[in-house]
């Protein structure tokens, strides 16, 4: 069961519910409490930003993908499309960061981006490492634009920056989970290749989610 609490941080970084530092030296703060777990509350400007701001930051990213050479597959996709492939994650971050981690709802996502991803010829590789660049322009956010002069928001975006490493190494997590589930699939329907010698080298159980 989840609940709100308000709390203080000291500046030393300490939580407590009453705090016994002076007043001039804390920052009031709102928490989620699940079970035995306190998690601070991230500031609502990033959340709407995230969501109101997608397409920016798919521009950015599109931006950033053209100075890597190497993403040979997203670099052979035109401005519109590329942008296009990024908008909808960062409105999945920020339901994440808003409402706590549900692992179906972000899995399917990244599943159904990978087997995709997969079925256009893109190698696993450059997806998640164009996954690695979605992040970059979260962190880029918070650390240049967010947080600089406000201190509250500073110390909140010490736990944005965990929660947004967490949700994209589960996205790498499913993106792998998606690939070897279309590569699976695909082998049995198309390459003639039995269930029974797949089973043998495909170990992970896969998403099997109707598309």
């Amino acid at each position: 069961m989840l609940s709100l609490m308000y709390g203080y941080s000291d500046s030393t970084g300490n939580l407590s519910r009453r705090s016994v530092v002076p007043p001039w030296r804390t920052f009031p703060l709102l928490y989620l409490i699940s079970g035995d777990t306190i998690l601070l509350m991230i500031d609502r400007m990033l959340i709407d930003t995230l969501n109101l701001q997608a397409r920016n930051f798919a521009i950015r990213w599109k931006d950033t993908i053209r100075k890597h050479p190497q993403l040979k597959h997203y670099n052979n996709m035109d401005d519109g499309t590329l942008i296009e492939e990024d908008v909808g994650f960062y409105p999945m971050l920020a339901r994440t960061l808003d409402r706590g981690l549900d692992r179906s709802l972000v899995g399917d996502f990244f599943v159904k981006k990978a087997k995709e991803r997969m079925r256009s010829g893109f190698p696993m590789s450059e997806v998640i490492y164009a996954l690695s660049l979605d992040q970059d322009m979260v962190i880029e956010f918070l650390m240049t634009e967010f947080a600089p002069e406000n201190p509250m928001r500073m110390y909140q975006s010490m736990g944005a920056l965990t929660r947004v490493a967490e949700f994209c190494l589960l996205g790498s997590f499913y993106i792998s989970k998606g690939f070897l589930e279309e590569t699976y699939t695909h082998m049995i329907n198309h390459d003639e290749v039995s269930e029974e010698l797949l089973k043998k080298y495909f170990k992970d159980d896969f998403f099997f989610k109707k598309d």
